[in-house]
């Protein structure tokens, strides 16, 4: 008795593109399709996260949590309080905050060491704003917005000193120069200036202005609005030099810090950009930052 006749069996390579058909049209079946948005907020197209207030993955949910260090330095901020909108930073935090679709109330105001701020780690803020200059060795551990101001270092002398009188980048070479670590202050004096005795570091800016007083040292670098605050309301005898030209003709600009990888970064960074191209931006640095006039160029 001949076997019955089997039937003839599937090549294994079109039982392969029939399980590949299979799992394309359950992938497809199951996975989320894009919605239109609708919520008239920028959309964080990197990571494909929603803007949406409701949508945002902050530490506190419903809450924006952000970060400065302490003391809170004019003319950034006022009265050493964050919370009270005053001042540039404190004014551009809320600003994000309101184009992020959070209210004053929903801002959590957080105390975080300057250095610590763009250090490599995980981050209990939101995002953190503290004139932190924006680069590519910061960029390595941090992520940061777009830049919210274009910025210039200057140089602070005591009235009458020798080192008022300098002129010149030349004229600074020779004299004992102070920054606060971590900065691009202290950058500008090693980079531009190449001073020929190593500059004093300084933890907090207050411990440079009190060594500028002291006699200490012959000058310190700040930022340009700083340098304008210092010599108008705490160091009334000190005067500036002048302010550096920007290196390579890229503006420095300080940006908003975030954690590496932030889900955030892009609806941040849509919200600075928003800032700036509706003119809030310029109307908040006219209020607080007027008095940054021009200052003589150091070249």
């Amino acid at each position: 008795m001949r076997p019955a006749l089997r039937a003839p069996r599937p090549s294994r390579r079109a039982v392969s593109a029939a399980t590949v058909a299979l799992f394309a049209a359950v992938a497809v079946g199951c996975a989320p399709q894009p919605e239109e948005d609708t919520s008239g907020k920028a959309s964080a197209s990197a990571t494909g996260a929603s803007c949406a207030k409701g949508e945002l993955r902050t530490e506190t949910s419903g809450k924006l949590t952000v970060a400065t260090d302490s003391p809170a330095y004019e003319p950034w901020f006022k009265d050493d309080d964050p919370k009270n909108g005053e001042g540039f930073e404190s004014a551009v935090a809320y600003a994000v905050a309101k184009q992020l679709g959070y209210d004053e109330a929903d801002v959590v105001w957080q105390s975080v060491p300057f250095n610590k701020a763009f250090a490599p780690g995980e981050k209990t803020f939101d995002f953190d704003i503290n004139q932190v200059s924006v680069s590519d060795e910061r960029k390595k551990a941090v992520d940061f917005s777009s830049g919210y101001y274009d910025v210039r270092q200057a140089v602070i002398a005591l009235k009458g000193s020798q080192a008022a009188k300098a002129k010149s980048i030349a004229d600074l070479k020779g004299l004992h120069l102070g920054a606060q670590v971590g900065t691009t202050s202290l950058d500008y004096i090693d980079d531009v200036v190449k001073p020929a005795q190593d500059p004093a570091a300084y933890a907090k800016n207050d411990q440079a202005k009190s060594a500028l007083k002291n006699g200490q040292i012959d000058a310190i670098v700040v930022d340009l609005p700083t340098a304008f605050y210092i010599t108008a309301a705490e160091v009334t005898d000190a005067t500036i030099v002048g302010q550096f030209e920007n290196k390579g003709g890229t503006p420095e600009q300080f940006g908003l810090v975030l954690d590496k990888g932030s889900a955030l970064t892009p609806c941040v960074t849509a919200a600075v950009d928003a800032l700036r191209e509706d003119g809030t931006l310029a109307r908040i640095e006219q209020k607080w930052l007027s008095d940054a006039v021009d200052a003589p160029v150091l070249t």
